[in-house]
């Protein structure tokens, strides 16, 4: 399906991306300036050219530790979270030509939740809960990979079968581990972190999440225009010389690092990964080559959008989770009733 802006030649891609990136940006300085402690547009430029220049503080120190420590972090974790799990949406739905598919298809977020409540329940620190949601997001998945190579039929429908039954058992395991927890520390840290949130970022979060997110993110942007094949079918892509069961490997490969990595930090969010790829085929069109790096930075403005709603509309956040349900599955339901609209 082309794009309806592509089509009529309202708008080129270059104009779309530039817009885009214009979005990004405006919504990088309103995250900065809004919040219970505000900056200045004035304030934020002197707190950044501080860092390279010898300038007389007009802000206080505690803005400047704010910012450096708190906000700053959680700015570029939510855009780094949006952009890859857009990303692994976009792609998930290509591999497996299933319109449907979403991140955690194969089990990833279940993964990670049971890593995160098993060291909530031990009581680990931040880091530690990231490390082993991370840990246990790889395994869910490439226990979902080998049970799917060894089932009969369509090598496919094995995958999204297994993603199935595994993320049926794992997600058995959290809610065994919710009942032992104490309920008065435990149980509600366990169900903060289920419901997603970016609460409490820290640099070093960001640090832990780059490398994975980096490493996944690079060979789905090279690779994007291969996923255009896979869409074909097998048969199809065998035609032209394409060895898929490769492809679809690396692919899933990086789309799992990506999501993992998200999910270990900010928790369970849903519907970013299954929501903006279809909004921007509605923008863009089905071509990978386009579809995919406008899917990353719509996915970090959403996100960044979505977490500043979260932190600003009530006197407490609300967990990031549950606004991107509120947002997505309604506007979901419109993408798919609209006219001209196919799944």
């Amino acid at each position: 399906m082309k794009s309806p802006l592509l089509e009529n030649k309202r708008l080129s891609y270059s104009s779309i991306i530039v817009i885009m990136f214009i979005g990004l940006i405006a919504a990088l300085i309103c995250s900065v300036v809004l919040g219970r402690y505000p900056i200045s547009l004035s304030e934020l430029g002197g707190i950044l050219f501080s860092q390279v220049f010898d300038i007389e503080p007009f802000w206080t120190p505690v803005q400047e530790s704010l910012f450096l420590q708190h906000r700053l972090p959680r700015i570029i974790l939510a855009c780094l979270v949006g952009c890859c799990l857009a990303a692994a949406g976009a792609a998930y739905q290509g591999v497996f030509q299933n319109p449907m598919a979403a991140p955690d298809i194969l089990g990833a977020s279940s993964g990670a939740a049971f890593g995160a409540a098993l060291a909530i329940l031990f009581h680990m620190s931040r880091s530690m809960i990231v490390v082993l949601a991370f840990v246990c997001s790889l395994a869910t998945v490439a226990v979902v990979m080998y049970v799917g190579h060894k089932a009969h039929g369509k090598r496919v429908l094995g995958l999204v079968l297994a993603g199935i039954m595994i993320s049926s058992l794992v997600s058995s395991g959290t809610s065994f581990i919710k009942m032992v927890a104490d309920p008065e520390d435990q149980l509600p840290a366990i169900t903060y972190w289920l419901m997603g949130s970016l609460n409490g970022t820290a640099p070093k979060d960001v640090l832990l999440a780059l490398i994975p997110m980096l490493v996944g993110l690079v060979p789905l942007f090279l690779l994007r225009w291969r996923i255009n094949i896979l869409t074909l079918g097998d048969d199809e892509a065998r035609t032209l010389g394409v060895n898929t069961k490769h492809l679809r490997a690396a692919i899933i490969i990086a789309s799992t690092l990506v999501t993992a990595a998200s999910v270990a930090v900010s928790g369970v969010i849903g519907w970013v990964g299954l929501v903006i790829p279809h909004l921007t085929r509605r923008i863009v069109g089905d071509n990978y080559k386009y579809l995919m790096p406008a899917s990353m930075l719509l996915g970090a403005i959403f996100l960044l959008v979505v977490d500043d709603l979260s932190r600003n509309l009530l006197a407490t956040e609300i967990p990031i989770g549950i606004l991107t349900s509120f947002i997505g599955a309604p506007f979901f339901i419109y993408l798919i009733t609209r006219d001209g609209e196919r799944l």
